[in-house]
């Protein structure tokens, strides 16, 4: 599961006023994508391009397209190719919107409010929009956490209508989570709590000069970090004695 990155609130006021066209969202993807001005063909890298605006209006095209004039390649691309929003048959405003909706979540937001919200028709295209942004915002390299780091895990998912307990606690889904105090937070969803699995967690996520360790009294936790690396820098705490 990628690391997520958390940013900061955004003025809902502003998105709508901002992007409220079609042509708003495109100029602004393409000033991210070519921020000094030369559009380059997405397939050859060649600048010399022409702009080719549709004159009549369609539901699934961008307002405009380019068209590479290197005699070798005559490739058209749009500005949102290769990007989040490549193939996408929702309008750039559907996205732009969602993208602030779930930049203000601060808990999260389901696809069924994104829905509601944007007034999407179907829940799976409300999926698949929540989807996609959230992957998008996967960060590419996460650095390992140093300084102090505290390592939990627990279990997601609840009683399910009509169903046991024993059915309920199979379908649950184990997530671990290392914070470094006062820097990001990383969550992982893993396939169980056994000892490979939280060593994987834990080496992958820890930096080796990490000042200290701070876990609860799970039974693996001790081995996953039994290593020259973290010896004498791991801490428990005992939730049952009220810790």
């Amino acid at each position: 599961m990628p690391q997520r990155i958390h940013p900061k609130p955004v003025n809902m006021r502003e998105i709508f006023i901002k992007f409220s066209t079609e042509e708003q969202c495109l100029e602004y993807i393409e000033k991210m994508r070519w921020p000094d001005g030369i559009v380059r063909c997405t397939t050859c890298g060649d600048k010399n391009v022409k702009r080719v605006m549709r004159t009549a209006e369609s539901k699934n095209k961008r307002p405009w397209f380019y068209l590479c004039l290197n005699k070798d390649c005559h490739q058209q691309f749009s500005p949102t190719a290769d990007t989040l929003f490549a193939d996408s048959h929702l309008p750039l405003i559907v996205w732009f919107h969602a993208i602030g909706l779930i930049l203000n979540a601060k808990k999260g937001i389901s696809a069924k409010q994104l829905q509601r919200d944007l007034g999407i028709g179907g829940y799976k295209t409300a999926w698949y929009l929540n989807h996609r942004i959230r992957e998008a915002m996967a960060e590419g390299d996460p650095k390992p956490l140093g300084g102090i780091v505290e390592i939990d895990e627990t279990y997601v998912g609840g009683r399910i209508r009509g169903k046991g307990v024993k059915y309920a606690k199979k379908q649950k889904q184990v997530v671990m989570g290392a914070v470094q105090r006062g820097g990001k937070l990383r969550l992982e969803h893993v396939p169980d709590t056994k000892l490979d699995t939280i060593t994987g967690f834990v080496r992958a996520t820890l930096s080796p000069n990490v000042e200290r360790v701070m876990t609860d009294h799970h039974a693996a936790y001790p081995n996953a970090l039994d290593s020259p690396t973290f010896t004498g820098r791991h801490e428990r705490v005992n939730h049952i004695n009220g810790e």
